[in-house]
């Protein structure tokens, strides 16, 4: 099981505000690099490209208001399965620390070359969580 934490992240936004924001993936557009292509989205999937990588399908598998939103793989032609969980802790009426925690069943044969640039991808989106307004 290959399992990757972001940092935490500041964010100058409600624990709220935050939460409904990321629980529509038609939101999650703006956070991605330049690097994702061919995204499409309804409030509760998403797919995408990563270039010179694979197809990407995500879907909200659960949601605990304001604190967590549950996020599994679905579709895409990934050769593993992920669960990806949004953390969001308030710190106060108007901020909150935010959190990406990724899972996989990652074959051990595509761990070396996938690992490195799925951690810089879920830090890329972690630290664009502190820019949500």
């Amino acid at each position: 099981m290959t399992h990757i934490e972001t940092e935490k992240v500041n964010c100058t936004e409600s624990a709220e505000k935050i939460f409904t924001f990321l629980s529509d993936f038609n939101n999650f557009k703006a956070l991605m690099p330049p690097q994702v292509t061919n995204w499409e989205s309804t409030t509760d999937t998403c797919s995408f490209t990563i270039n010179n990588m694979a197809t990407v399908g995500m879907k909200v598998l659960s949601k605990e208001p304001h604190s967590k939103i549950h996020i599994g793989s679905d579709g895409g032609k990934l050769p593993f399965s992920f669960t990806l969980d949004v953390l969001i802790t308030s710190t106060g009426a108007s901020t909150s620390v935010g959190q990406l925690v990724f899972d996989a069943d990652i074959p051990i044969f595509l761990r070396p070359m996938v690992e490195g640039p799925l951690k810089n991808f879920f830090n890329m989106l972690a630290a664009k969580m502190a820019d949500i307004h």
